[in-house]
């Protein structure tokens, strides 16, 4: 059977940038940027891009195209029999169990923009912003209903196939995503005092650049990207021999980042509006669906059109952020399946969507009925995502960058990102530099603080 292709230059650049683009960008990266020093941690994450993620998504880029093949098969060609061919099973494998408990917090965002949109947050108190959420995860049929219908959509579109159904699906998407966020962003910036949101979070303060804020925009570098989870070397496989490996590995780093700052010029205005402390808005889940409803509503006039409007498309925007990280996740599973054990693409992702359905089931539950189930202090879901984000990715990361550095050859590797000499490649040494030397010992150093072997960032 024929592979499939991308059709177009743009729509693998927008395919690709919408599996980096996801809830990270919003609910990471503004807190992070306001809390260690503004445009001076900016400053430091682009330079973590530049030395740290473009090597390795080149190289992700590279080693999918070229063989052409799911990740697991891409790795097992090049490695020629060696070990070095678990590096594709693990980023199957990783790609696989972000997304269980990922659908998850997919399923919220339709949630909350349900709630947005029906007005649901109208003159409620600030206390009952925390209530609503915990009611809400702790509730055994609706989370589940949301997991069941987020889930839903991502088969949809990958069934459809590579053409038809994912790039098709990015070129709606992210172009609507763009949109989206400016139109918030610029609703933001004119709220009145909104010029002390901007400027939290743009004026560089160096006194507080450390090590643990280099290390801190090494990891958001690193997982913002989607690196070390199979999705970049498994769209990689879809493009043509024409596709320009490095700038369009710049052109995704790009989106990502811009609409990352864009999140914090949505977020900070809005806090700053009401006179409320950054500090004091939380991270992940407790920004988004505790804090921001209450600020949006408080800033924006409770219960008025423009902050239902506002909330509404934020939450939407937050939808389609997980979705098309979702999509690219479930892609790399459904690849697998369907080439290593010669499926149809229908029954590979039956079978992929069927695994995250289940799994997905249990992570949605261990905020109610299966929250007695703990391990190492943690319920299910936060097993799975303190597994992924301290184990899984930082070892595929650093693992692939070491693979492409010292085991791939340097030959193949010159060839395929000049497209065969067509184009320069004047920083080619500097690339295999930074991913024999500068990338594994970056991300070990992140591994490690991860798991708390020498506590660099505590």
């Amino acid at each position: 059977m024929e592979r499939e292709n991308f059709g177009s230059k743009i729509g693998a650049i927008l395919a690709a940038a919408g599996s980096a683009v996801g809830l990270g960008n919003v609910w990471r990266f503004p807190i992070e940027t306001g809390q260690n020093g503004g445009a001076a941690f900016i400053i430091v994450y682009v330079i973590c891009i530049l030395v740290l993620g473009l090597p390795i998504m080149i190289s992700e880029f590279l080693i999918g195209r070229y063989t052409h093949a799911n990740t697991a098969g891409a790795y097992r060609i090049l490695s020629e029999g060696s070990p070095w061919k678990w590096v594709g099973r693990l980023g199957v494998f990783t790609g696989w169990f972000i997304l269980c408990y990922y659908s998850v917090v997919g399923a919220w965002t339709m949630h909350y923009t349900l709630l947005s949109a029906i007005n649901a947050f109208y003159d409620a108190p600030a206390s009952q912003y925390e209530n609503i959420f915990n009611s809400f995860v702790a509730n055994p049929w609706m989370p589940t209903l949301w997991l069941f219908f987020f889930i839903a959509i991502i088969h949809f579109v990958i069934t459809r196939g590579v053409k038809s159904g994912i790039e098709k699906s990015a070129k709606v998407m992210m172009p609507t995503l763009f949109v989206i966020t400016a139109v918030l962003t610029v609703c933001s910036i004119c709220l009145p005092g909104a010029s002390k949101g901007v400027e939290f979070l743009l004026k560089p303060d160096w006194s507080k650049v450390d090590s643990t804020v280099i290390l801190q925009a090494m990891g958001q570098a690193f997982f913002s990207l989607s690196l070390g989870m199979g999705c970049l070397c498994t769209y990689a496989s879809y493009f043509d021999k024409k596709t320009p490996l490095a700038k369009s590995a710049v052109n995704v780093s790009i989106i990502d980042t811009v609409i990352a700052i864009m999140a914090g010029f949505i977020i900070f205005p809005s806090v700053f509006n009401i006179g409320m402390n950054p500090n004091e808005v939380g991270v992940g889940a407790s920004l988004t669906f505790i804090s921001l409803p209450n600020v949006f509503q408080q800033a924006f006039g409770d219960g008025t059109l423009l902050a239902v409007v506002f909330s509404t498309l934020f939450y939407f925007l937050l939808f389609v952020a997980a979705l098309t990280s979702a999509i690219s996740l479930h892609e790399v599973a459904t690849a697998y399946v369907t080439e290593e054990f010669k499926m149809s693409r229908k029954k590979g992702a039956s079978l992929v969507t069927l695994t995250i359905l289940v799994l997905g089931t249990l992570c949605s539950l261990s905020f109610g009925p299966l929250s007695g189930i703990q391990l190492f202090d943690r319920n299910i879901f936060s097993l799975f995502d303190d597994f992924s984000g301290m184990v899984l990715l930082p070892l595929g990361g650093m693992l692939i960058s070491i693979f492409a550095g010292w085991v791939l050859d340097r030959q193949l590797y010159r060839d395929e990102i000049s497209n065969g000499g067509d184009l320069k490649t004047p920083y080619f040494k500097l690339l295999i530099f930074s991913l024999r030397y500068i990338a594994p010992l970056a991300i070990g150093l992140v591994f490690l603080d991860q798991l708390g072997v020498f506590n660099f960032m505590k």
